[in-house]
């Protein structure tokens, strides 16, 4: 039997294809270095901290239904690359519950920092249930253009070796998602908006976020945030719209925290909710524990 897009088998391929997607863009939107593309340089506030922890969880929605998706976990420490001294910023994600058995992930992303906060070097390694890929993507910057050199392989041989010359600030996911963390609140207006664009195999996709003001974002019923808000422009086919293709909250303190994203998808919507982080820079103040008053 000829199977169209709307015969069940299809539409879970198409599932597969889409979560898995948006999943590696949303990751791009939790790690980032900051401020417009510039001319000569990407500068940008350093948020790193030797030690710092942080995990969230992500949900795929669909309908009524709001399964736990997987786990992402985010590290940053004291490391060398290339016998140079650097910064270590690590990304380790687990599918679990019911998606283990459908769309089972185990990615870790790893990206190199040098101590001039410019970015050197990331690694994506992909275990898919048999399926492993490789992807290794070099940074070189020259005044204001970058030479990428991308380089994606699997266990069967090389499927990308190209060289991307970009105009500006070009960052992978993990780069990207430092990008936000490190935006100077202090000049933030309604409306601004801060484009740049992340390397993903041999294409280039470009983003923008957009702020909207503060937001209170409050997952339970004895925990709140005090947030800005951003919305996400981003130009992939993963989503349904370009427009506001997704969402984000991060903590208003100085430690510049997503605590939640939410991303629209042609079925369904992604959605991450921070779960945990240990040993910040600084006070995790914007997060409110909320005080039940005591029955007599």
């Amino acid at each position: 039997m000829k199977e169209g897009n709307n015969h069940p088998v299809a539409q879970a391929a198409w599932v597969d294809c889409a979560f898995k997607r948006s999943l590696f863009l949303l990751m791009l939107l939790l790690i980032m270095p900051a401020g417009r593309p510039q001319a000569q340089s990407c500068p940008w506030n350093s948020v790193f901290h030797h030690g710092e922890s942080i995990t969230y969880e992500l949900y795929f929605k669909w309908g009524i239904f709001t399964p736990r998706a997987g786990l992402a976990h985010f590290t940053v420490r004291d490391a060398t690359y290339n016998n140079t001294q650097a910064w270590e910023y690590k990304l380790q994600f687990h599918t679990s519950g019911m998606f283990e058995k459908i769309f089972r992930m185990r990615d870790t992303l790893t990206t190199y920092f040098d101590h001039d906060n410019r970015l050197v070097f990331s690694d994506k390694r992909t275990d898919e249930g048999g399926f492993y890929l490789v992807d290794r993507i070099a940074f070189a910057q020259d005044g204001g253009m970058n030479s990428v050199h991308s380089l994606r392989y699997s266990r069967s041989g090389v499927r990308i070796d190209t060289t991307l010359i970009v105009d500006g600030c070009a960052y992978d996911m993990m780069a990207a998602a430092m990008y936000l963390r490190s935006i100077d609140w202090a000049n933030l207006r309604i409306g601004s908006e801060y484009p740049f664009r992340v390397v993903i195999g041999r294409d280039v996709v470009n983003v923008s976020f957009r702020y909207t003001g503060q937001a209170i974002v409050a997952p339970d019923d004895q925990t709140k945030y005090r947030t800005h808000h951003f919305y996400i422009d981003v130009f992939d086919p993963a989503f349904e719209q370009s427009k506001e293709a997704a969402e984000v909250w991060v903590g208003d303190d100085a430690n510049h925290i997503p605590v939640r994203v939410r991303a629209k998808l042609k079925i369904g919507a992604a959605e991450v909710y921070l779960k945990n982080a240990g040993n910040l820079k600084h006070t995790f103040s914007s997060r409110v524990v909320i005080t039940k008053p005591s029955r007599r």
